[in-house]
Protein backbone atom coordinates (compact mmCIF):
# COMPACT_ATOMS: atom_id res chain seq x y z
CA UNK A 1 0.00 0.00 0.00
CA UNK A 2 1.36 3.24 -1.13
CA UNK A 3 1.98 6.19 1.29
CA UNK A 4 0.62 9.84 -0.10
CA UNK A 5 1.50 12.96 0.53
CA UNK A 6 -1.74 14.47 -0.09
CA UNK A 7 -5.62 13.46 -0.24
CA UNK A 8 -8.54 14.51 -2.14
CA UNK A 9 -11.86 13.59 -0.87
CA UNK A 10 -15.56 12.89 -1.76
CA UNK A 11 -18.25 14.35 0.99
CA UNK A 12 -21.84 13.32 0.72
CA UNK A 13 -21.49 9.37 0.84
CA UNK A 14 -17.65 9.57 2.16
CA UNK A 15 -17.18 11.94 5.04
CA UNK A 16 -21.13 12.34 5.71
CA UNK A 17 -24.43 10.97 4.48
CA UNK A 18 -27.08 13.33 4.00
CA UNK A 19 -27.85 14.54 7.51
CA UNK A 20 -26.17 11.30 8.96
CA UNK A 21 -22.71 11.64 10.53
CA UNK A 22 -20.06 8.74 9.22
CA UNK A 23 -17.91 8.53 11.98
CA UNK A 24 -14.69 6.79 10.47
CA UNK A 25 -14.79 9.64 8.60
CA UNK A 26 -14.26 11.93 11.30
CA UNK A 27 -11.40 9.84 12.34
CA UNK A 28 -10.20 9.71 9.08
CA UNK A 29 -9.72 13.29 8.89
CA UNK A 30 -8.73 13.55 12.53
CA UNK A 31 -5.63 11.17 11.45
CA UNK A 32 -4.76 13.12 8.34
CA UNK A 33 -4.34 16.62 10.73
CA UNK A 34 -2.40 14.84 13.23
CA UNK A 35 -0.22 13.74 10.95
CA UNK A 36 -0.53 16.99 8.97
CA UNK A 37 -0.79 15.38 5.76
CA UNK A 38 -2.48 18.27 3.29
CA UNK A 39 -6.22 17.47 1.89
CA UNK A 40 -8.60 18.71 -0.37
CA UNK A 41 -12.42 18.40 0.19
CA UNK A 42 -12.98 18.18 -3.74
CA UNK A 43 -17.08 18.49 -4.33
CA UNK A 44 -19.21 18.85 -7.36
CA UNK A 45 -21.59 21.50 -5.40
CA UNK A 46 -20.88 24.67 -6.57
CA UNK A 47 -23.43 26.63 -4.71
CA UNK A 48 -21.60 26.76 -1.09
CA UNK A 49 -18.65 28.88 -0.76
CA UNK A 50 -15.82 26.93 1.62
CA UNK A 51 -16.58 28.57 4.84
CA UNK A 52 -20.36 27.38 4.36
CA UNK A 53 -18.55 23.78 3.69
CA UNK A 54 -16.60 24.48 6.88
CA UNK A 55 -19.71 25.33 9.30
CA UNK A 56 -21.76 22.38 7.86
CA UNK A 57 -18.61 19.61 8.63
CA UNK A 58 -18.35 21.74 12.35
CA UNK A 59 -21.86 22.15 13.28
CA UNK A 60 -23.64 19.11 11.87
CA UNK A 61 -20.71 16.60 11.88
CA UNK A 62 -18.05 17.32 14.71
CA UNK A 63 -15.10 17.81 11.56
CA UNK A 64 -13.10 20.99 12.04
CA UNK A 65 -11.61 22.21 9.10
CA UNK A 66 -10.68 25.03 7.24
CA UNK A 67 -11.62 27.12 4.08
CA UNK A 68 -8.32 26.17 2.27
CA UNK A 69 -9.31 22.73 2.58
CA UNK A 70 -12.51 23.11 0.46
CA UNK A 71 -12.14 23.25 -3.30
CA UNK A 72 -15.58 23.20 -5.58
CA UNK A 73 -16.57 22.73 -8.54
CA UNK A 74 -17.37 26.73 -8.59
CA UNK A 75 -13.66 27.37 -7.58
CA UNK A 76 -12.37 24.98 -10.44
CA UNK A 77 -14.36 26.55 -13.07
CA UNK A 78 -12.85 30.34 -11.71
CA UNK A 79 -9.36 28.25 -12.11
CA UNK A 80 -10.05 27.04 -15.78
CA UNK A 81 -11.53 31.00 -16.66
CA UNK A 82 -8.00 32.04 -15.70
CA UNK A 83 -6.12 29.92 -17.13
CA UNK A 84 -7.79 30.28 -20.08
CA UNK A 85 -8.11 34.22 -19.95
CA UNK A 86 -4.81 34.58 -18.92
CA UNK A 87 -5.76 36.41 -16.25
CA UNK A 88 -7.25 39.52 -17.53
CA UNK A 89 -10.50 41.18 -16.59
CA UNK A 90 -13.02 39.53 -18.71
CA UNK A 91 -16.90 39.11 -18.68
CA UNK A 92 -19.75 36.51 -17.89
CA UNK A 93 -23.44 35.32 -17.38
CA UNK A 94 -23.80 32.72 -14.65
CA UNK A 95 -26.45 30.49 -14.21
CA UNK A 96 -26.02 29.47 -10.32
CA UNK A 97 -26.63 30.31 -7.30
CA UNK A 98 -24.87 33.07 -4.83
CA UNK A 99 -21.94 30.70 -3.68
CA UNK A 100 -20.98 30.16 -7.44
CA UNK A 101 -21.48 33.84 -8.22
CA UNK A 102 -19.52 35.15 -5.00
CA UNK A 103 -17.06 32.63 -6.38
CA UNK A 104 -16.16 33.84 -9.86
CA UNK A 105 -17.13 37.96 -9.19
CA UNK A 106 -14.65 38.15 -6.27
CA UNK A 107 -12.06 38.02 -8.75
CA UNK A 108 -11.75 40.32 -11.66
CA UNK A 109 -15.28 39.16 -13.63
CA UNK A 110 -18.07 41.41 -14.24
CA UNK A 111 -21.43 40.73 -14.78
CA UNK A 112 -23.33 40.98 -18.65
CA UNK A 113 -25.80 39.34 -19.76
CA UNK A 114 -24.92 40.13 -23.86
CA UNK A 115 -22.29 38.92 -25.26
CA UNK A 116 -20.40 37.93 -22.33
CA UNK A 117 -16.83 36.29 -22.51
CA UNK A 118 -18.08 33.22 -20.74
CA UNK A 119 -21.17 31.86 -19.54
CA UNK A 120 -21.49 29.43 -17.10
CA UNK A 121 -23.81 27.39 -16.17
CA UNK A 122 -24.72 24.96 -13.05
CA UNK A 123 -27.24 24.09 -10.49
CA UNK A 124 -29.52 26.93 -9.58
CA UNK A 125 -32.73 26.70 -7.14
CA UNK A 126 -34.39 29.62 -8.73
CA UNK A 127 -34.12 28.52 -12.12
CA UNK A 128 -36.45 30.71 -14.79
CA UNK A 129 -36.71 30.15 -18.49
CA UNK A 130 -35.47 33.60 -18.95
CA UNK A 131 -32.23 32.58 -17.15
CA UNK A 132 -32.21 30.31 -19.60
CA UNK A 133 -32.69 31.53 -22.48
CA UNK A 134 -30.42 34.31 -21.98
CA UNK A 135 -27.41 31.72 -21.80
CA UNK A 136 -28.75 29.85 -24.69
CA UNK A 137 -28.49 33.58 -26.85
CA UNK A 138 -25.31 34.66 -25.53
CA UNK A 139 -23.60 31.25 -26.12
CA UNK A 140 -25.05 31.29 -29.80
CA UNK A 141 -23.73 34.44 -30.38
CA UNK A 142 -20.43 33.25 -29.20
CA UNK A 143 -19.61 32.90 -25.91
CA UNK A 144 -17.69 30.23 -24.48
CA UNK A 145 -19.88 27.89 -22.72
CA UNK A 146 -18.54 26.17 -19.48
CA UNK A 147 -20.79 23.70 -17.22
CA UNK A 148 -19.49 23.56 -13.55
CA UNK A 149 -20.12 19.91 -13.33
CA UNK A 150 -22.20 16.81 -14.95
CA UNK A 151 -24.44 15.60 -11.98
CA UNK A 152 -28.05 14.53 -13.44
CA UNK A 153 -29.17 14.36 -9.95
CA UNK A 154 -28.85 15.59 -6.11
CA UNK A 155 -29.96 13.25 -3.13
CA UNK A 156 -32.48 15.41 -0.87
CA UNK A 157 -35.06 14.66 1.21
CA UNK A 158 -37.37 14.50 -1.35
CA UNK A 159 -35.79 12.13 -3.10
CA UNK A 160 -33.61 12.28 -6.21
CA UNK A 161 -33.71 15.93 -7.59
CA UNK A 162 -32.35 17.83 -10.89
CA UNK A 163 -28.99 18.31 -10.49
CA UNK A 164 -26.49 21.21 -12.27
CA UNK A 165 -26.13 18.37 -15.28
CA UNK A 166 -29.47 18.45 -15.99
CA UNK A 167 -29.77 22.31 -15.93
CA UNK A 168 -26.36 22.54 -18.40
CA UNK A 169 -28.16 19.87 -20.93
CA UNK A 170 -30.93 22.20 -21.32
CA UNK A 171 -28.41 24.78 -22.41
CA UNK A 172 -26.68 22.64 -24.47
CA UNK A 173 -29.59 20.61 -26.30
CA UNK A 174 -30.88 24.54 -27.10
CA UNK A 175 -27.50 25.73 -28.47
CA UNK A 176 -26.37 22.43 -29.98
CA UNK A 177 -22.87 22.99 -28.44
CA UNK A 178 -21.23 20.56 -26.04
CA UNK A 179 -19.73 22.90 -22.68
CA UNK A 180 -16.49 22.49 -21.03
CA UNK A 181 -17.55 20.40 -18.17
CA UNK A 182 -15.53 21.25 -15.18
CA UNK A 183 -15.98 18.76 -12.32
CA UNK A 184 -16.25 15.05 -11.55
CA UNK A 185 -15.56 12.57 -13.25
CA UNK A 186 -13.81 14.92 -15.44
CA UNK A 187 -10.06 15.17 -15.18
CA UNK A 188 -9.80 19.11 -14.70
CA UNK A 189 -11.04 19.69 -11.66
CA UNK A 190 -8.21 17.16 -10.21
CA UNK A 191 -5.80 18.89 -12.59
CA UNK A 192 -6.40 22.03 -10.71
CA UNK A 193 -6.95 20.61 -7.48
CA UNK A 194 -3.30 18.95 -7.68
CA UNK A 195 -2.28 22.55 -8.18
CA UNK A 196 -3.70 24.39 -5.60
CA UNK A 197 -2.71 21.72 -3.12
CA UNK A 198 0.67 21.84 -4.83
CA UNK A 199 1.77 18.17 -5.13
CA UNK A 200 2.22 16.18 -8.16
CA UNK A 201 -0.50 14.04 -9.04
CA UNK A 202 1.46 10.70 -8.60
CA UNK A 203 1.05 11.96 -4.75
CA UNK A 204 -2.37 12.34 -4.39
CA UNK A 205 -4.88 9.35 -4.18
CA UNK A 206 -9.00 10.98 -4.80
CA UNK A 207 -11.12 9.17 -2.28
CA UNK A 208 -14.71 8.84 -2.83
CA UNK A 209 -17.96 6.06 -2.79
CA UNK A 210 -19.15 6.90 -6.24
CA UNK A 211 -17.64 5.22 -8.82
CA UNK A 212 -18.87 7.06 -11.62
CA UNK A 213 -18.02 10.51 -10.52
CA UNK A 214 -15.09 10.29 -7.83
CA UNK A 215 -13.28 7.16 -8.88
CA UNK A 216 -13.35 8.27 -12.76
CA UNK A 217 -12.46 11.34 -12.29
CA UNK A 218 -9.44 10.14 -10.86
CA UNK A 219 -9.00 7.50 -13.53
CA UNK A 220 -9.34 10.29 -15.84
CA UNK A 221 -6.89 12.50 -14.53
CA UNK A 222 -4.26 9.93 -13.65
CA UNK A 223 -4.47 9.97 -10.24
CA UNK A 224 -4.74 6.70 -7.95
CA UNK A 225 -8.17 5.96 -6.61
CA UNK A 226 -9.53 4.91 -3.19
CA UNK A 227 -13.43 3.50 -2.99
CA UNK A 228 -14.92 3.19 0.46
CA UNK A 229 -18.50 1.48 0.59
CA UNK A 230 -20.20 3.82 2.83
CA UNK A 231 -22.47 5.85 0.00
CA UNK A 232 -23.37 5.00 -3.26
CA UNK A 233 -21.38 2.61 -5.39
CA UNK A 234 -21.74 -1.33 -4.23
CA UNK A 235 -18.97 -3.54 -4.43
CA UNK A 236 -21.56 -5.92 -7.33
CA UNK A 237 -21.39 -2.41 -9.41
CA UNK A 238 -17.90 -1.77 -8.97
CA UNK A 239 -16.79 -5.64 -10.06
CA UNK A 240 -18.59 -5.17 -13.30
CA UNK A 241 -16.01 -2.38 -14.63
CA UNK A 242 -13.75 -2.76 -16.64
CA UNK A 243 -11.01 -0.29 -14.39
CA UNK A 244 -11.05 -1.24 -11.14
CA UNK A 245 -10.22 1.65 -8.02
CA UNK A 246 -6.97 1.44 -7.36
CA UNK A 247 -7.95 0.33 -3.74
CA UNK A 248 -11.11 -0.18 -2.15
CA UNK A 249 -12.05 -0.51 1.18
CA UNK A 250 -15.28 -1.11 3.64
CA UNK A 251 -14.14 2.11 6.02
CA UNK A 252 -11.68 4.55 6.40
CA UNK A 253 -11.02 2.87 9.16
CA UNK A 254 -9.23 0.03 7.29
CA UNK A 255 -6.86 2.65 5.87
CA UNK A 256 -3.59 3.42 6.79
CA UNK A 257 -2.05 6.04 6.23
Amino acid sequence: MKHYKGYFIDLDGTVYAGKKKIPAAKRFIKRLQERQIPFLFVTNNSTQMPRDVVKNLAENHDIFVKPENVYTSGMATLDFMNDDHKGQPATVYIVGELGLKQVILADHYRLEADHPDYVVVGLDSDLTYEKLAQAVLAIRSGSKFIGTNPDTNIPKERGMMPGAGAVVDFVRYATQQSPIMIGKPKARILDSAAKKIGLAKNDVVMVGDNYHTDIMAGINAGVDTLLVYTGLSTKQQVAEQSVQPTYQIDSLDDWRL
